[in-house]
């Protein structure tokens, strides 16, 4: 039977929280807490949400129970969130598609930074690319040069119109000297996953933890990783800098979300919470085999200064590119 501990003494242990904001957070939580989760279950963005979860329900005096909100891309969940209680029962566990949001929707029953307070960043999971493996090109610079003498005769595949991975790709062929190549959208990575081995695709981005079993069994070719270094499961992919594309860097995120005018005591509360859970070894180890670059030293006012970054990264690539929602 695990025990659970109430806040103050569940999280006097963290280095990361003073003693003084520890005794100020100790009425959250004070009931159940609902992590909206917009994603399907079963989803890449779901398991990392629901160890989190059940970690910190180890931890606090209540429970922490993942909600699949799914419906309109990632509106439902958010929305649900956005008029939520700002009492800390209900938060949002979204990703990369939250700076979207606002370039993408002319109009949407909430404002994505207003109506919402940034309090911790989990982590982050690079991308591969990979081609078909018939694609004459073994590297990504051939890619390039591939694209570049054959403007608009390729096709691309995504999980959807505006998600991380058709944004990341348009960042490549942007960054990579404004190439051109055709988007083809899917409900899903594992849906266009097919097309890319049959050729009808000749090339993707995905989520590296989607995309490594692929590479490792030589299915595709994996050209380049998307983080800043190369990743350990597939130490000879090189990245995108190293590849040819200068400053090239991309990734999904995963960030806790309060409604805005959550108190300040129990924003502080919940990131020292989910901080403390991200430094357990076994989270890091159990998150890293999803290929998470994981954070535990986050504050609200570093997740909000890492979304600013990514609203001034993805809103001009976005409306560069004329994304529009479905």
């Amino acid at each position: 039977m695990i025990l659970r501990r109430p806040l103050l003494a569940a999280l006097s242990a963290a280095p990361l929280a003073a003693p003084g904001i520890l005794r100020a957070q100790g009425t959250w939580p004070s009931q159940p807490v609902r992590l909206v989760v917009p994603f399907a279950a079963g989803g890449p963005t779901d398991v990392p949400a629901r160890l989190i979860a059940d970690e910190l329900s180890k931890i606090l005096p209540q429970r922490v129970i993942v909600e699949n909100r799914t419906g309109a891309g990632v509106i439902v969940g958010s929305d649900l969130v956005a008029k939520a209680p700002k009492d800390g029962g209900t938060l949002l566990y979204t990703t990369i598609a939250h700076s979207a949001l606002r370039a993408m929707f002319n109009r949407l029953p909430f404002d994505p930074v207003a109506d919402f307070q940034p309090v911790v960043l989990a982590g982050v999971i690079p991308m591969l690319m990979m081609v078909n493996k018939d694609l004459p090109v073994n590297s990504l610079q051939d890619l390039t040069n591939l694209l570049r003498q054959n403007p608009g005769k390729y096709d691309y595949g995504s999980s959807g119109n505006g998600a991380a991975l058709h944004l990341a790709m348009e960042l490549y062929l942007r960054q990579a000297g404004g190439l051109r190549a055709n988007h083809v959208p899917y409900r899903g990575s594992a849906q266009a996953m097919p097309d890319l081995l049959n050729g009808t695709l000749a090339m993707m981005l995905d989520v590296a933890n989607s995309a490594l079993p692929f590479v490792q069994r030589g299915e595709v070719k994996g050209l380049a990783v998307s983080a800043s270094r190369r990743l350990a499961q597939v130490p000879n992919v090189p990245t995108f800098q190293e590849g040819g594309v200068a400053d090239y860097e991309a990734y999904t995120w995963h960030m806790i979300f309060a409604p805005t005018g959550t108190p300040t005591p129990i924003v502080t509360a919940v990131n020292a919470a989910v901080n403390r859970v991200m430094a357990m070894e076994s989270v890091k180890q159990r998150l890293s085999d999803l290929t998470m670059e994981t954070r535990s030293d986050t504050t609200p006012e570093t997740a909000r200064t890492f979304l600013e970054g990514e609203l001034g990264k993805w809103e001009p690539i976005i409306r560069a590119a004329g994304i529009r929602a479905d």
